[in-house]
């Protein structure tokens, strides 16, 4: 067990053979040594092949590639064209990501890996806003004609 401030103590189970390294198991394993897995800082990012859940095996998280337990290495996904591919798009490799960007007015969405015009976008909803006031408009003036028309029968 080993203190963690507070005076409050924490367990943790090891598996393995006595003379050779142990590896954290169990819930919280990643919270020592990172389960035995690879992990790397840089920049203020942290990223960890330790998987809480599943077999416990240590898999590279997602932007990286290799065992999981001595290295793990960033993939160039612009290089390795695996997004960023619409012609108006421009990729930047991150540190376990990228970064998509898009030329003139232009928005990129990562869901579609494409570019719209930002225009576009707002003339879109302006239209939406008109054609929505038109139908409320059209369905008050269709109910006052009704309530119009039934007074007339009625009197």
């Amino acid at each position: 067990m080993e203190d963690k401030g507070g005076g409050m103590l924490q367990a943790s189970a090891y598996w393995g053979k006595m003379a050779t390294t142990r590896a954290a198991a169990g819930p919280g394993k990643c919270l020592i040594n990172h389960g035995g897995c690879w992990h790397e800082t840089r920049n203020g990012k942290t990223f960890s092949a330790c998987q809480e859940s599943g077999d416990g095996k240590c898999l590279c998280p997602a932007g990286f590639r290799g065992d999981g337990v001595k290295k793990c290495e960033d993939i160039d996904e612009c290089k390795e064209k695996k997004a960023c591919q619409c012609p108006e798009c421009n990729c930047k490799d991150t540190w376990g990501g990228y970064d998509c960007t898009c030329s003139g007015d232009l928005l990129y969405i990562r869901e579609h890996d494409t570019c719209i015009s930002k225009t576009a976008v707002q003339a879109k909803a302006a239209w939406a806003a008109v054609w929505g006031i038109l139908i409320v408009v059209a369905v008050v003036a269709a109910g006052s004609y009704v309530v119009y028309k039934y007074r007339l029968r009625v009197s």
